[in-house]
């Protein structure tokens, strides 16, 4: 197997179970106990600023009053993020079709490779999937703050090509943020379309 893509599979299942520790071992709590949202909407999620694909510095409130579903992940990732980006958008052309609100959903891409994902390169990449994609991205700080308020596992994997030749590790979960910005629920890598979709008419109508 690659080594690329061993390197993507750990992260992947790094990440998985940073988010599945959390969840289940929330202090406090019975970790075999059944777990309501309102137990998990303080602990993902939270402040952050970031640059906007047109330069325009935003934070967390700049998308209240609308669902967040937001994705993290790297221009230059070879397929994860571009299938992943790609449910989203399908998932939102599904739910749009079926007669959904999907005009309430925000779909935001935020980089995790900000040395790289300039506003302008994030202004090209999210231009390929949907329409209404945010993109977002910011200094290395600015976007450790981000994801650390959403468990998001990332770490830097330099190839032997050489340190400006790398790719990200990193986990890959797709949240649903709700008008508020308390979480709702989230998306496991490669849920289809349809089933994203059937969620968020549950959810959102």
């Amino acid at each position: 197997m690659p080594r690329r893509l061993i390197n993507i599979l750990i992260g992947t299942a790094i990440g998985l179970g940073l988010v599945g520790a959390f969840w289940y071992l929330a202090p406090g709590r019975d970790a075999g106990a059944p777990r309501t949202v309102a137990e998990t909407t303080i602990k993902l999620g939270g402040p952050f600023e970031l640059v906007r694909h047109d330069g325009v510095t935003v934070t967390e409130a700049a998308f209240r009053g609308k669902y967040m579903l937001i994705y993290f992940g790297f221009t230059y990732c070879p397929d994860v993020c571009p299938l992943e980006l790609a449910n989203m958008t399908r998932a939102l052309e599904v739910l749009e079709a079926a007669g959904g609100d999907a005009e309430a959903v925000q779909p935001v891409f935020v980089s995790i490779d900000p040395e790289r994902d300039t506003p302008e390169a994030m202004a090209r990449y999210v231009s390929l999937f949907h329409p209404r994609m945010v993109g977002l991205t910011g200094s290395l700080e600015q976007v450790a703050a981000a994801a650390r308020a959403y468990r998001v596992y990332y770490r830097k994997a330099v190839d032997e090509g050489g340190a400006s030749e790398y790719l990200m590790d990193h986990s890959s979960i797709v949240f649903l943020m709700g008008p508020d910005g308390d979480y709702v629920t989230h998306f496991a890598p490669n849920t289809p379309a349809d089933a994203m979709a059937e969620k968020l008419e549950s959810v959102v109508g």
